[in-house]
């Protein structure tokens, strides 16, 4: 059997989407499980839209969710002389011709056979006029058998095609010289031998032409799978302008890349029961006849919760890699990898969800100069606590060995020693002293990373508060 070999071939005028992410993987997955190819071509024959820092973009995204590719990245635009080729070929067996009617006429006649109630398809006037290249301005169409069925069996959706009359004499070559995408995507795909195209669902009503295209180039045309379109949580189209689209900004929102390669693969796709993808274990099982044949929500719920997920889990020479450029965020400043911030992100994994959630509990570890959220400092920095939280910082100055153990029997000697104080009533305004809000990992915890001098120091400054505001 022919080796497998499948493609992903974005084209570069933009972010790199989620959906273009997620055929990326499906394509990248399949290959692997199969011992396959996995080819990386752009598709930039779009002169006026196509640009270098999308295509940039594109493959920082590929690389960022760790879909490595075999072939590429290939540029279609370095391929014309290929496409010129084959087009002439065509034009040569008599299996393509040049037309010489113009945009104008074209509508003209479209729009007198939808008066007349018939559906618009080019009607041959140049199909036998045997145009030669000295014609002036013309496109080139691509010479049809009528009566055949343009047909597959889709890996996905199962039997489809259509009938080659309702698609008629298609162009494959614009009047500046230039392939049509029909044309240029075949051709390649031809000749990088992809037995498999793996691609979105929007691409279904392409296939007929293209299938015209390889039975023209006496090709055998790949297996294709088209695999469902991605729409929002609540099953409407994805917009940019409401939904979150671009991986970059799910990567700038701090999900991290296991959380989302996982969550991509699994919209529109399942493995039984499994919600829990790695990397391995997406290319050992992936395979097509589990794909979904109706629309796949991008549920950003779900995210959320494989992005707990795996902040808990992940190694944390892995976290602290991804977590990295977060913490110099937060801090304003490059930060140095301590003992004791390890032991600080191995306490908010449990209250994470995003590694921009993480560098922002973080962030009264790596700054020295800590500003009060407003509310929590009128709620819990009052002139009722002080005498308790006074005592507290001399208990805690006292301390020989500063240990969570140690600092915990500080807060229970200065409880009792004030009227069985509950635990919260003193914890809460101590948090709010060394972190600046009301959230954080376990007070004793807290204060161990911390260290004692800055702990003292916060205390200190806590209690100035109260008293000068």
């Amino acid at each position: 059997m022919q080796p497998v070999r499948t493609r992903f071939a974005p084209s570069p005028t933009g972010f790199l989407h989620i959906g273009g992410a997620r055929t990326a993987l499906f394509n990248w997955a399949f290959a692997r499980r199969n011992g396959g190819c996995f080819v990386l071509r752009i598709e930039d024959t779009d002169r006026e839209r196509s640009t270098t820092e999308s295509e940039a973009a594109v493959i920082d995204g590929l690389r960022w969710l760790e879909i490595d590719w075999d072939e590429g990245p290939l540029r279609q635009s370095e391929r014309a002389a290929r496409h010129r080729e084959a087009i002439e070929a065509l034009l040569a067996k008599g299996r393509a011709y040049r037309c010489i009617c113009t945009r104008e006429e074209l509508e003209t006649r479209k729009q007198a056979s939808i008066a007349a109630g018939c559906k618009w398809t080019y009607d041959g006037r140049c199909r036998d006029a045997g145009h030669g290249p000295d014609r002036g301005p013309h496109t080139v169409r691509l010479r049809l058998d009528l009566d055949t069925e343009l047909a597959w069996h889709d890996l996905v959706y199962g039997p489809s095609g259509q009938a080659a009359r309702e698609i008629g004499d298609m162009i494959i070559r614009r009047s500046d010289g230039g392939p049509l995408y029909n044309l240029a995507v075949v051709v390649d795909d031809v000749d990088m031998a992809i037995t498999h195209v793996i691609r979105g669902a929007d691409h279904h009503s392409n296939t007929p032409l293209q299938l015209a295209i390889y039975r023209a180039l006496d090709a055998t045309p790949p297996l294709f799978a088209h695999v469902p379109l991605i729409v929002g949580g609540d099953g409407k189209k994805l917009s940019k302008r409401r939904d979150p689209v671009s991986v970059q900004q799910f990567r700038a929102e701090g999900h991290p890349v296991d959380a989302m390669r996982n969550w991509l693969v699994r919209i529109g796709w399942s493995h039984g029961d499994q919600e829990i993808f790695t990397r391995d274990e997406i290319a050992s099982l992936f395979d097509l006849d589990a794909v979904h044949r109706a629309s796949a929500r991008a549920d950003t719920a779900k995210l959320a919760f494989l992005s707990q997920h795996f902040l808990k889990t992940l190694p944390r020479e892995t976290l602290f890699a991804e977590l990295e450029p977060f913490l110099d965020s937060a801090a304003g400043h490059p930060v140095a990898r301590s003992a004791a911030l390890e032991r600080l992100v191995d306490l908010l994994r449990e209250r994470s969800h995003t590694l921009v959630e993480m560098a922002s509990l973080a962030r009264f570890f790596l700054v020295e100069n800590l500003a009060y959220d407003e509310k929590a400092a009128q709620k819990h920095l009052r002139r009722e606590i002080e005498p308790a939280l006074a005592a507290l910082h001399d208990r805690l100055a006292a301390l020989g060995e500063w240990s969570a153990a140690g600092i915990e029997e500080a807060f229970e000697a200065v409880r009792a020693a004030h009227d069985d104080l509950p635990l919260g009533k003193l914890a809460q305004p101590v948090r709010v002293a060394i972190t600046g809000g009301a959230v954080s990992p376990p007070i004793f915890d807290t204060l161990e990373v911390l260290g004692q001098p800055r702990s003292l120091g916060r205390i200190a400054e806590a209690l100035h508060f109260i008293r000068h505001g």
